[in-house]
């Protein structure tokens, strides 16, 4: 549990890289769906995405209680990479991120200029966190783990922000990779003692938090988790992320990538915002709810704008992206 302190304190932190982003209510959502819906935008800070909040957190600690350390090593996607190069960049730190084959071209690229070593390595997250570990080892660097206190508590913030600025907000919908950004929400609610209804949104190709919640267990999903939100396709869950839903979010829906390609279309029109796959999820599963909170507020939390310009392509021309099955070179 963290207090308001606890987030003012990493709050204070964050803002000395980047301001609180804003929180608008559209009038062309509230037109197309009957609800009010305000959504908040992590795609506007320096990295487009929520997770440069917990990164600039995290080495903050880790900078602080070991100051030996020389360098940091993880797995990703995408914002979870950029968030530790650039906080690693801002503190001296080497970083090297492993990415699965097959990544998004422009996360990669986007990492690398944050002066990331980027590898490849894997066909999935899950792989790609397999040799971050090992290279930890071998390069004698620091593991950091795409769930971590320091992480939630940074990226809770946008939490504090949010609920802060719109009190009176029914639900919020919130998608789920590793789980860092519903978990900062669920705690930045108790801090709050706010009263809002937390649902989590997951990729039906990544099901695995939805299922763990239903059966107070982790469950880990043996299907390649592939979908075009890639910040989403996380086959083992974090038995300490569950234990923090469990407590704090009401339930998680799953939402198909049809589902969330409309959802990016809608919010372009509506906004004139670019929404990567799992930053459009929360509007696609309130868009497949909207008949349940008719004349009430909701919030949507878009996560990320970091999408490949391909990809968007065919958002925009009505299609929806497919993921290419990804193999391993040969050795």
């Amino acid at each position: 549990m963290f207090t308001l302190a606890d987030f003012h304190d990493a709050a204070h932190l964050v803002y000395r890289h980047m301001a609180p982003t804003p929180q608008y209510a559209w009038p062309l959502l509230a037109v197309e769906l009957g609800v009010e819906t305000w959504v908040k935008h992590e795609n506007h800070t320096p990295t487009g995405a929520f997770k440069m909040r917990g990164g600039l957190v995290y080495v903050d600690r880790l900078r602080r209680d070991k100051p030996e350390v020389k360098g940091v090593v993880s797995a990703t996607r995408g914002n979870h990479g950029q968030s530790l190069a650039y906080a690693a960049r801002a503190a001296g730190l080497a970083c090297v991120i492993v990415v699965p084959h097959g990544n998004s071209a422009e996360k990669n690229a986007a990492m690398r200029a944050l002066g990331a070593d980027l590898i490849e390595a894997g066909t999935d997250f899950e792989e790609a966190r397999a040799t971050a570990a090992s290279l930890a080892v071998s390069r004698g660097l620091e593991m950091v783990p795409s769930y971590h206190a320091d992480l939630v508590l940074g990226v809770g913030t946008y939490a504090i922000e949010l609920l802060s600025a719109v009190p009176d907000l029914d639900v919020v919908f919130c998608p789920i990779g590793m789980g860092s950004g519903i978990c900062g929400l669920a705690l930045a609610k108790a801090a709050l003692g706010h009263p809002v209804e937390i649902v989590g949104v997951v990729s039906d190709k990544a099901s695995g938090y939805r299922l763990s919640l239903a059966a107070g267990r982790p469950i880990t999903t043996t299907e390649p988790a592939s979908t075009f939100a890639d910040g989403m396709a996380v086959r083992a869950p974090s038995a300490e992320a569950l234990a923090v839903m469990t407590a704090g979010v009401a339930r998680i829906v799953e939402v198909n990538d049809d589902q969330i390609a409309e959802a990016a279309r809608r919010l372009f029109t509506a906004t004139h915002n670019l929404a990567e796959g799992a930053g459009a999820a929360a509007l696609a599963a309130l868009s497949a709810e909207r008949a349940n909170w008719r004349g009430r507020k909701a919030g949507v939390i878009l996560s990320g704008g970091n999408i490949d310009r391909a990809w968007f392509r065919t958002i925009l021309d009505g299609g929806t992206p497919q993921p290419a099955a990804v193999a391993a070179p040969a050795a």
